[in-house]
């Protein structure tokens, strides 16, 4: 039996699409920046290692050294925000009921790998806004033209690991990504092109780390601050790993 419109008030609904992503996003921005340790890992170390290398010669990156350093730390930056922390927040969110509450809603899916996807922008234009005045202060200067191109990388980094952190954190349980997610992160950094510029790896993994978004992103980030301009591989790789992980986190994302 059903009744004509106007019947029953007042008459719930999902609200529009638009309004519960904004909802979503600002969401995930708040608790992202209010929990100590991800400040931490997103912020206070890039901060120093950006002071580190731009200072001391422990690593060899290309001259000028604060140009390089930006582009290193921005790639550890966004590396850290929209992979590490977003899969260990989204494991232990499952482990303590919060996407099941979420799944009772009328939030598809797909809104809510959107709505992380979204917080962790935001938290990465805080981090770029807050790098780049630290290294204006130590003697970076912008190269004509690369802004542009440093922002595509970020959107298209932050795209990319963030699709992976939230497949890898929709998928495993909590314990085990926390484990995941850090013994990944120290890997990427140290043999990943973060740290070490591709060029300077060995032949067989420089070749692995250039299929990679951690190798594509450094070394474009680099390329770009420095005015060397980025390749088509780069930004190729990028948007392979962000849609193609976007779409495997769509359907493997569990409440549970």
């Amino acid at each position: 039996m059903t009744f004509p419109a106007g019947t029953f008030t007042p008459a719930p609904e999902r609200g529009p699409l638009g309004r519960m992503l904004a909802t979503q996003v600002a969401l995930e921005t708040r608790l992202a920046l209010r929990q100590g340790e991800q400040v931490l890992l997103t912020l206070i170390i890039p901060l120093a290692l950006l002071v580190g290398l731009s200072l001391l010669r422990v690593v060899p990156l290309p001259e000028p050294r604060p140009a390089s350093a930006l582009g290193t730390v921005l790639a550890l930056a966004v590396m850290s925000t929209a992979f590490t922390s977003q899969a260990i927040s989204l494991g232990f969110d499952r482990r303590y009921g919060v996407m099941r509450r979420l799944a009772a809603t009328a939030i598809p899916r797909w809104l809510i790998v959107l709505g992380r996807l979204g917080g962790m922008a935001a938290v990465v234009l805080v981090q770029l806004m807050v790098l780049a005045a630290v290294a204006l202060a130590l003697g970076w200067r912008p190269e004509a033209g690369s802004l542009g191109a440093v922002l595509l990388l970020v959107v298209l980094g932050t795209a990319a690991f963030g699709a992976v952190g939230v497949l890898l954190g929709g998928s495993l349980r909590a314990e085990l990504v926390l484990a995941v997610a850090n013994i990944v992160w120290f890997v990427l950094l140290f043999a990943g092109g973060v740290l070490v510029p591709t060029a300077d790896l060995p032949g067989p993994l420089a070749a692995v780390v250039q299929l990679l978004p951690s190798g594509a992103l450094a070394d474009g980030l680099r390329a770009a601050l420095l005015g060397d301009g980025v390749t088509g591989g780069q930004i190729a790789v990028l948007l392979v790993w962000a849609v193609v992980g976007g779409a495997v986190a769509t359907r493997t994302v569990r409440w549970s």
